[in-house]
C-alpha cells in the first residue's frame, strides 16, 4: 500500500498513562491536556532494543532544533520482566542519555491504546491532540523533522501552537567514580580497564579494582583519537586484550572499533567511519571506509578481531593484517537460527568469549548462549527464540537465562554467563550439558574478568567492579519461566492478509530509478505455522495462509521502502530507506483477525 496522502488524516490522541509514572519531569504527572499546544512525538521504546537506542540517537538533534515547540516523551514500553521494575527504567533513562520525559508503563496501557506492534515506534501528535503520523523502525527522523516544521506553519497561523520551556527537568547528577559500566579487561599491569559507557571514558582501576589510575577521554560525546584528554568516546562498550598488549574498543554509539594503548595513552580508530550501517551499505572493504552498527563487544580468535553487531544482528571481523573488516556471520535477520555462519540469524549479540575451538557469545534479545565453531557453523546451548526467558537451572535444553550481555570463558572449559535481566551469573559446562547459577543480587551484571582464582563482575547498574570467588557448589534458585508481556495478536487460522503501510513522507516519492522502491519478506517460527506466503517480493500486501494444526508462532516480517526528494530541479535529491523488523507473537483462533496491518510509515486509514 503506497502513495502519498493529499490531505493529513488526523485520529484523536489516546490519553497517556502508565502505572509507573513519569522520569525526567521534576515528579510532576502530565495529561494530554497539560501538553496542548505543543507538537508531540511519542517515542515507543524499551531499554533491551538497539534500534531503540539507535532512534534515541536519532532524535537528539532533532529536539534541540524545535526545544520551544515540540516535545519528546519516551513511553517506555516492556519485553522482558525486568523492564517493568521502574528503578530498571530510572537506571536506563540515565544510562543512555535520554534528555525528554519518559512515562513509565508496564502493563503496556499505552502501546495497546496506539495499537503500535513493534519497537520502536515513532507516533506525531499535533498541538489540537491528534495523532497525524506513525513510523516504525530507524531513520524516520527527516520526515518527522518536515512534519513538524510544517505543523508549527500550520498551528503558529491558527494561533494553536504553543511556544516556551518544555516539560523536561534533568535528574541530579550521582557522585560515583563510574557510571554504568559496560566491559573490563586485564591490562598487562594487572590494573583494570573499564568502559565507563554512561561517561563516554574508558577507566583505569588499580588492581584493587577500586583506585581510580587515570581516564582516558573528555567525557563528552564524540570519535576523537589522540592523547588522554584529547580523545571522546560515545557510550563504549566491549573492551578486548590483543596480543601487543593494547586494548581494542567496541565504541558502540560511534559505531567503531577504536584501539587503546596503555603505554602511550593513545586512542585510534582501526574500524568505521562513525556512520551507522543502514540496509544497502558496504559488508566489507578497508576497514576506515565500511560503516558498521553498534558493536557492542569484541573478541580476538583465530587471529581477527571479532565483533559482535549488536545493532543488525551479525558477527563482523577485523583483519589486522589486511586492515579490512568484513560480515562473518548473520543475515541480519533477527531470531535464533543455528547452521552455517552465512545463514544464520542472531538477536541482538552482545558478549564474545574466545576458546581454543569456540567463540562464544551472548545472543540478548533471545536470552540464549550461542557458539561459532572452527568449521563455520553456529550452534545454540541455551535459549528457544525471542519470546521465551527467565531464571531456569537444569540441562540446558531446559534452562532459561534473561537478556544476557556478556560471557566469559572458565578455565575448566566452561562459561560464565552473565545473566544481565535476572540479575546472575550463570554456568554452562560443555561436558555435562548442566546450567548453574554461580551467583545472584548482582545488578545487571553486564560482563566478566578473570583475575587469578576470582572472577570481577562488572556490576553496571551498581557502578562498580565486584570480585568473587569462584564458588564450588552451584547457589539453588527458584525456577522462573517467562513469556513477554507483549500480548499475542489474534489471528483466524487459514488465510490472512498482511499489509505493510508505507506512505512516502510529504515532499517525497518511492525512488524507483534502479528497480521496485519496495520489499517485503517474511517467515515464521515454527516454519510450519505458514503455509504459504514465505520469501520476498516487491509487493507491501501479501496473503499468507496460516496452518491450522499450529496453535501459535511468530511471523517475522521485514519490510524495506526507499523514497527520495520530489524536487525535479534537484540534481542530487536527497534519498531515504525505510526499514523495520516485525516479531509478531500470534494466537490462532477462530475469532481472530484475518488482516494484519503493520506501519512503516503514516497511518491505516
Amino acid at each position: 500500500m503506497t502513495g502519498s496522502a493529499p490531505r493529513r488524516v488526523r485520529v484523536r490522541a489516546p490519553e497517556l498513562v502508565g502505572r509507573g509514572g513519569w522520569l525526567n519531569t521534576g515528579g510532576k504527572q502530565y495529561s494530554l491536556a497539560d501538553l496542548r499546544g505543543r507538537i508531540l512525538v511519542l517515542d515507543f521504546w524499551t531499554f533491551c532494543c538497539v534500534n531503540c537506542l539507535h532512534v534515541l540517537d536519532e532524535l537528539r538533534e532533532l529536539e534541540e532544533k524545535h526545544r520551544d515547540t515540540m516535545v519528546v516523551i519516551g513511553v517506555h514500553s516492556p519485553k522482558f520482566v525486568h523492564e517493568a521494575d521502574h528503578e530498571a527504567v530510572a537506571d536506563a533513562v540515565e544510562r543512555y542519555g535520554v534528555e525528554h520525559p519518559v512515562l513509565d508503563d508496564p502493563e503496556l496501557a499505552t502501546w495497546k491504546q496506539y495499537a503500535v506492534r513493534a519497537w520502536p515506534t515513532l507516533v506525531v501528535v499535533d498541538p489540537e491532540g491528534y495523532v497525524v503520523a506513525q513510523h516504525a523502525g530507524e531513520g524516520h527522523v527527516h520526515a518527522i523533522e518536515r512534519l513538524v516544521t510544517e505543523l508549527e506553519a500550520e498551528h503558529g497561523a491558527k494561533g494553536t501552537l504553543r511556544r516556551g520551556d518544555g516539560p523536561y527537568v534533568p535528574p541530579e547528577p550521582e557522585p560515583t567514580d563510574l557510571r554504568f559500566p559496560g566491559g573490563a579487561v586485564v591490562l598487562p599491569s594487572g590494573n583494570f580497564l573499564v568502559s565507563d559507557t554512561t561517561r563516554h571514558q574508558l577507566v583505569e582501576l588499580a588492581a584493587d579494582g577500586e583506585t581510580v589510575v587515570r581516564r582516558i577521554g573528555q567525557g563528552g560525546r564524540g570519535s576523537t583519537d589522540g592523547t588522554p584528554v584529547r580523545s571522546r568516546f560515545n557510550e563504549p562498550q566491549g573492551l578486548a586484550l590483543l596480543p601487543d598488549g593494547s586494548v581494542v574498543v567496541a565504541d558502540t554509539v560511534g559505531h567503531g572499533i577504536r584501539r587503546f594503548d596503555p603505554e602511550s595513552g593513545r586512542a585510534t580508530t582501526l574500524a568505521g567511519t562513525g556512520r551507522q550501517w543502514m540496509r544497502g551499505d558496504d559488508t566489507s572493504g578497508p576497514a576506515r571506509e565500511v560503516n558498521l552498527s553498534s558493536p557492542w563487544d569484541v573478541a580476538w580468535w583465530e587471529g581477527k578481531v571479532w565483533i559482535a553487531m549488536a545493532g543488525i544482528h551479525q558477527l563482523w571481523t577485523y583483519d589486522p593484517a589486511e586492515d579490512t573488516v568484513s560480515v562473518a556471520a548473520g543475515t541480519t535477520d533477527e531470531g535464533l537460527v543455528d547452521g552455517p555462519a552465512a545463514e544464520a540469524w542472531f538477536a541482538q549479540p552482545s558478549g564474545l568469549a574466545a576458546t581454543a575451538d569456540r567463540l562464544w557469545l551472548a545472543d540478548s534479545e533471545t536470552s540464549a548462549l550461542r557458539w561459532l565453531d572452527r568449521d563455520g557453523i553456529v550452534r545454540t546451548a541455551v535459549g528457544t527464540g525471542l519470546f521465551d526467558f527467565g531464571h531456569r537451572d537444569g540441562p540446558a535444553g531446559q534452562a532459561l537465562l534473561q537478556h544476557p550481555l556478556g560471557v566469559t570463558a572458565l578455565p575448566d572449559g566452561s562459561v560464565a554467563v552473565s545473566d544481565t535481566y535476572n540479575h546472575a551469573l550463570r554456568r554452562y559446562d560443555p561436558a555435562t550439558g548442566e546450567v548453574t547459577t554461580l551467583a545472584t543480587d548482582l545488578r545487571e551484571p553486564s560482563a566478566a574478568v578473570l583475575a587469578g582464582d576470582d572472577i570481577v563482575v562488572v556490576e553496571s547498574a551498581r557502578h562498580r567492579l565486584t570480585r568473587l570467588r569462584l564458588p564450588e557448589e552451584a547457589v539453588k534458585v527458584d525456577a522462573l519461566a517467562h513469556r513477554t508481556r507483549r500480548a499475542a495478536t489474534e489471528v483466524a487460522p487459514g488465510r490472512l492478509r498482511l499489509d505493510v503501510i508505507f506512505r512516502a513522507p510529504a515532499g517525497q516519492k518511492l525512488d524507483t530509478r534502479y528497480g521496485p522502491a519496495t520489499r517485503l519478506r517474511v517467515s515464521a517460527t515454527p516454519p510450519g505455522l505458514l503455509l504459504a506466503g514465505e520469501g520476498a517480493d516487491t509487493d507491501l500486501s501479501r496473503a499468507l495462509e496460516l496452518n491450522p494444526a499450529v496453535p501459535e508462532g511468530v511471523l517475522h516480517v521485514s519490510a524495506t521502502a526507499a523514497s527520495c526528494d520530489d524536487d525535479p530541479s534537484a540534481a542530487y535529491p536527497a534519498c531515504h530507506v525505510h526499514q523495520q523488523d516485525w516479531g509478531v507473537p500470534v494466537l490462532l483462533t477462530e475469532s481472530g483477525a484475518d488482516r494484519l496491518p503493520l506501519v512503516l510509515a503514516g497511518l491505516d486509514a
